[in-house]
């Protein structure tokens, strides 16, 4: 695809606020009002693979003639990347990621797995989500799915993408976005975000719209802004699942967060901190 001045990308690593920001973007551009489609064909993942064939979704992309919003979830140095678009990265604790993608992993389908197995990963087929959650969280943290990573099967890292974008958080046209201060304060966060992409709101606009994009909101509304995705069990209510931090504390025990300790050592203690508590942690 052709990008143009004004483009928003949205990159996340999966299950760090991806349908979160894409919703706050989406009251942006279009208010309140019914979108024209769901929310995954108005804001395309322009990188994955297990969806619609590539030329349709470029096609569609291209027919877009008002304000673009994109999501990815690749790291900077596997972007085109453009100084006329804004980036919006979107950062969460990697054990609130780690609870969301369990949760998001058991819930794949037949349909979900012959997509993925259909876009020919380059590891092979998406294995069986495991029955044991400790188990995934060792592999997660410990195997990689490609060779420049160390973690992240059998998805991607959390790790990498993050540090791959604090790298350059400098840049006028990158801007952080935590999950934790979407939760605090949804309303200061959004205003960030307009400013960051230029969009003027109206001041009597924004309790409606910061209304609009509370998770509970969006839970309701689920059905409208995802469809019925068959590639869930439960659909739109399984994916938009419970929107909280915190629920490793009861799932990992003290030396599966040992575990964590020492991989995340390796990270720049600033990135830690940001990823562990929001801009608070600054």
């Amino acid at each position: 695809m052709q990008l143009r001045p004004g483009d928003i990308v949205v990159s996340t690593s999966a299950k760090a606020g991806t349908t979160w920001m894409q919703r706050i973007l989406s009251l942006l551009v279009y208010g309140t009002g019914p979108l024209p489609d769901v929310l995954s064909k108005v804001s395309p993942w322009i990188d994955c693979r297990c969806t619609d064939p590539l030329d349709e979704v470029v096609a569609r992309i291209d027919a877009q003639e008002h304000r673009r919003f994109l999501k990815t979830h690749l790291p900077v140095d596997a972007l085109p990347f453009d100084e006329k678009v804004r980036y919006i990265v979107v950062g969460r604790d990697t054990r609130d990621v780690f609870m969301s993608l369990w949760n998001h992993y058991r819930n794949y389908t037949e349909v979900m797995y012959e997509a993925t197995a259909a876009g020919d990963p380059p590891g092979g087929p998406m294995p069986r989500c495991p029955d044991d959650l400790r188990w995934l969280w060792t592999q997660w943290l410990t195997r990689s799915s490609f060779p420049w990573e160390s973690d992240g099967w059998p998805f991607w890292s959390h790790h990498y993408h993050a540090a791959a974008w604090w790298e350059f958080r400098a840049l006028e046209n990158i801007l952080l976005v935590h999950y934790n201060d979407l939760q605090a304060d949804l309303e200061g966060e959004m205003r960030r975000v307009a400013d960051h992409v230029g969009i003027d709101v109206a001041e009597e606009s924004w309790p409606a719209l910061v209304a609009a994009a509370g998770f509970e909101a969006m839970k309701s509304d689920g059905a409208r802004l995802l469809g019925p995705m068959d590639k869930f069990a439960g659909g739109p209510d399984s994916f938009l699942y419970q929107g909280s931090n915190g629920r490793w504390r009861s799932a990992l025990t003290p030396v599966d967060l040992g575990l964590y300790d020492a991989v995340a050592s390796d990270l720049d203690p600033a990135l830690r901190n940001w990823l562990e508590h929001g801009r608070k942690g600054q």
